[in-house]
């Protein structure tokens, strides 16, 4: 049919037509990029008529054909338009991987990497933003699979794929910019890095930012502010003004020389990149009010003065009278509304940036403030601080005897409102911001009246080699645990409260004790320490273990004494009873109130958090893995309770620190708050005490039972010890062990996962437990993995895991995929937690990605045990390996622990399948299980 006739094939005829050769597909590269060639078995580049192959060959050297074609009806004014670049058609990798014919131009085969990749840039750590010191910036491929090797060297295709020697990976989408990547290998200021970041944001996408063990986060988009710049004074002092937008701690020259529309903040105090969209601001409204502006002046103006002006777009002539009007009149409320830049051009007009000001302070202990007088030295003029501060808010200038006005560094006003506050015309600086005044007085504060305050703070440089007698306590401390015990001694003797904060597994627990025993000879009053419920039994442990000779009252449950409880030196006691019982508790004075996992009191509107405030004692102190888990709001609750005075009131908190730091990452208010919490905050991660540990360590969780979980337990054990011995006594032990077996089996199950025997009635304590464990772990940057025997308990900690957002891998003896999943484990940063059972994680697995195990169940196979931890615990390790074993108390779990203690051969009496039978427990020991 005619209207068929377009569909049919008009392709050019192809040199050597009709007969089939053999052909690879080269991939080369010049300095466009990499780009494909058809060659024949000499390596000599040649047409293949495709109609003569089938299959992927057939698709592959069809689309090659196709391109060709296209590209004859294009001029290539650089001679290469017989060239395929992959840049422009990557697609052809994928029918290429399956046929199998890419080769590189030394004839190796190219082969495909199974996983993706991620193309990923590492910032240098811990650097200063104050520091002019170059660094290396690191870019490199990571990739999932079996190779977890970090590739430094790589070839970019396109903006999809990467060659790594003779092996192309899929990787993240760079963007359009992709083939600009190397331009940003570098070696850049510290102080510029800001900038670079802005630049490698807004030129790629699908990159991954790595800063230590910073998390990274998308943040709300960042309103670009209108800012007002005086060029320059001309010849006849007329003033050239312009205006634009910019980003805060960025150059608008920046903003004009490159197409910034993202930036990424490292944030010191919340441990996290942010990642912020740029949105730039319409002027045309800016430009319209100072039109306005300048009109009305001009109409002040005689005639005859130099009073007109001239706008182009967003640039502005001012004739010199009308300049000098226009900036007396609203220089103020310029400043208070936008950005001024180039203030330094205005001293034609009296107006000029001051000098670095010199600050002198006078000031005497008040009752909860240094109180006294300050005074600002500018161009040799002495100015009152708080009339200063008070004048500059209104006018935006301070004026000099001359009349010239001069204009303060903003960021030094800033430094000033935040650390200064006044009443009745009196100065008011808080004890805690003494080391930031430090930074901006000329004189140090020792030759004032405050010599015994700067003292306490240069004390705490002095803590190292102090050396105050260490409490006997049924144990030794390390040396880390040594420093935070001397640390938390050195708070005491002055009346401060601070938050020991160290990584799990280091110890917070013992250096508290170790603090109490110190104190306990000269404390009248009893010590509250407050905890999550879980943690009663450990706090009790603990001290039993390490101070056995301190009086300790639990309060908790049905049977509580105030009079009985304040008898002891130290009463433990939880949240939700401190909530209940505030009426009680706050008429109680106490010597020390301790607050376990603080991060309780992180809301400061919580119930909690308000009856703690109204506990009374001489000293608190406050522990905690997380003291910050998601906003510096948290900070301030936590100081709230801590040092009260620190930071004054919520409002005011938010004001000089929330909103500069979070909305605008203001680097000076990051840097004062940073100095200024961190005497009163001593955090160790593992790695920094790495040397001290031991290899590895081992820790019980106790928990306890619910009430009703505790009934059915008990139902079934008398129900068992009673038919047990019955069954023994007819029987004998050996014709009993099915039964023994079944017994232990069914109480394991209830002590730990008891939804499994109640229809899901009764929810494991252990669940509530190992999410804060899990929580604490996961924020403090460390990947764990979480053992247990039952699937109940697989799909119980999954879900608590998908509640708690926390991203997870899961696998049993029925996974297929496993070595995959362990590939993901090992090498995506994102996802956290590994969950198996004990059997499927027991053998053939590297985990090394994990330094911290939650065995869920402990029982009485060690071996197997053993073999699990050392799926993490084995060569290629970095840190140290913390294994907790969550033991159910007054349980079945329990009494084996404590069997295996006593009798360590039980090891090689029991068999390593929990299905088989009990070899060698005496009939005792199976009435102590039992008992």
């Amino acid at each position: 049919m005619k209207q068929f006739q377009l569909l049919k094939k008009h392709f050019p005829p192809v040199a050597g037509a009709g007969k089939k050769i053999r052909f690879q597909l080269r991939l080369s590269f010049d300095e466009t990029g990499a780009y494909l060639q058809l060659v024949d078995n000499s390596g000599k580049e040649c047409d293949v008529d495709y109609h003569l192959f089938s299959g992927r060959s057939r698709d592959v050297l069809k689309l090659l054909s196709l391109i060709k074609q296209r590209q004859g009806f294009q001029i290539d004014w650089e001679g290469k338009d017989d060239r395929i670049y992959i840049k422009d058609h990557d697609y052809l990798l994928e029918p290429a991987r399956q046929d199998d014919c890419l080769h590189l131009a030394d004839g190796t085969s190219v082969k495909f990497a199974e996983h993706p990749g991620v193309v990923a840039l590492t910032l240098p750590g811990q650097a200063d933003d104050r520091s002019e010191k170059s660094q290396k910036l690191s870019w490199y491929l990571r990739f999932q699979g079996n190779d977890c090797t970090e590739h430094t060297t790589f070839k970019l295709l396109s903006d999809r794929y990467i060659l790594t020697g003779d092996t192309i990976h899929a990787i993240e989408p760079l963007g359009e910019n992709f083939s600009a990547l190397p331009l940003f290998q570098t070696t850049i200021a510290a102080w510029d890095l800001r900038n670079y970041l802005a630049l490698v944001c807004s030129s790629f996408t699908g990159l991954k930012l790595q800063y230590l063990d910073f998390g990274l986060r998308t943040g709300q988009p960042v309103t670009s502010r209108p800012a007002v710049i005086f060029e320059q004074v001309d010849a006849h002092k007329g003033l050239q003004m312009s205006v634009t937008s910019l980003v805060e701690g960025y150059s608008p020259q920046f903003f004009k020389d490159y197409d910034i529309n993202t930036i990424a903040d490292i944030n010191e105090m919340e441990k996290k990149i942010i990642i912020r969209e740029v949105e730039e601001t319409d002027n045309s409204a800016i430009i319209r009010e100072l039109r306005r502006l300048l009109t009305r002046h001009k109409k002040q103006l005689k005639k005859e003065e130099a009073r007109d002006f001239f706008l182009n777009e967003n640039f502005f002539i001012i004739e010199k009278d009308l300049a000098a009007l226009f900036l007396y009149k609203e220089l103020a409320g310029l400043l208070e509304r936008y950005i001024l830049l180039g203030t330094e051009n205005l001293s034609t007009y009296k107006i000029k940036p001051a000098p670095r000001p010199k600050l002198s302070l006078r000031l005497e202990h008040g009752i909860d403030f240094l109180e006294g007088d300050g005074t600002l030295t500018i161009e040799e003029e002495e100015f009152n601080l708080v009339e200063l501060l008070r004048n500059y808010r209104k006018k935006g200038f301070v004026t000099l005897s001359d009349g010239t006005n001069v204009i303060l560094e903003k960021r030094y006003v800033e430094r000033l409102q935040r650390l200064f506050d006044h009443k009745n015309n009196k100065l008011r600086l808080s004890f805690f911001d003494l080391p930031l005044v430090e930074e901006l007085i000329e004189e140090q504060l020792e030759s004032s009246s405050l010599p015994k305050s700067r003292q306490i703070f240069l004390g705490f440089n002095t803590i190292r080699s102090s050396r105050p007698k260490l409490p006997k306590i049924h144990g030794t401390l390390r040396s880390y645990q040594k420093y935070g015990y001397k640390w938390l001694r050195y708070l005491h003797k002055h009346g401060l409260g601070g938050c020991l904060a160290d990584d799990m597994g280091l110890g917070k627990t013992l250096q508290a004790i170790a603090l109490l025993a110190a104190v306990a000879d000269i404390s009248k009053k009893p010590s509250l320490i407050v905890m999550p419920r879980t943690l009663l039994f450990n706090w009790a442990r603990e001290f039993a273990t390490f101070y056995p000779d301190l009086s300790l009252y639990t309060w908790y449950g049905s049977d509580r004494d105030m009079s009985a409880a304040s008898s002891c030196k130290v009463i433990l006691t939880t949240y939700g009873m401190v909530r209940n019982n505030i009426e009680l508790f706050k008429e109680q004075p106490f010597f020390y109130v301790i607050l376990d996992e603080s991060q309780q009191i992180k809301n400061s509107r919580s119930q909690i958090s308000r009856a703690v405030m109204l506990l009374n004692s001489e000293h608190r102190l406050a522990l905690s893995g997380t003291p910050i888990e998601n906003n510096l709001g948290e900070l301030y609750s936590l100081f709230r309770f801590l040092n009260p005075a620190m930071f004054r009131t919520e409002q005011e908190f938010a004001r000089r620190y929330g909103r500069p730091i979070q909305q605008e990452n203001d680097e000076d208010a990051i840097h004062e708050l940073r100095k200024k919490v961190y005497p009163f905050i001593l955090r160790r991660l593992k790695k920094d005490v790495l040397a001290d540990l031991p290899d590895k360590v081992e820790q019980m969780l106790y928990v306890d039972m619910s009430p009703t979980q505790q009934k059915l337990y008990e139902q079934r054990r008398l129900f068992y010890q009673t038919a047990i011995n019955e069954q023994i006594s007819r029987q004998g032990l050996n014709k009993s062990q099915f039964f023994i077996l079944q017994a232990l089996l069914e109480l394991r199950q209830i002590a730990s996962c008891p939804e499994s025997r109640s229809d899901g009635d009764i929810i494991s304590p252990k669940r509530e437990i190992l999410i804060e464990h899990l929580l604490e772990t996961v924020a403090n940057g460390h990947k764990a993995i979480v053992f247990a025997n039952f699937l109940s308990v697989i799909e119980s900690v999954s879900q608590d895991l998908e509640d708690a957002a926390i991203p997870f891998l899961s696998m049993t003896g029925a996974t297929r995929n496993r070595q995959e999943l362990v590939d993901k484990f090992q090498n995506d940063d994102a996802v956290k937690v590994f969950v198996m059972t004990l059997k499927t994680g027991g053998v053939g697995l590297n985990l090394t990605a994990a330094d911290t195990i939650f065995i869920f169940d402990p029982w009485w196979n060690l071996s197997a045990e053993n073999q699990a931890i050392d799926r993490s615990h084995r060569i290629g390790q970095m840190h140290k390996v913390f294994c907790y074993k969550l033991l159910c108390r007054n349980s079945i779990e329990e009494k084996m622990i404590e069997l295996q203690q006593k009798k360590r051969e039980l090891l090689d009496a029991v068999i390593s399948h929990d299905t088989g039978a009990v070899k060698k427990l005496t009939a005792d020991d199976v009435e102590f299980i039992l008992s």
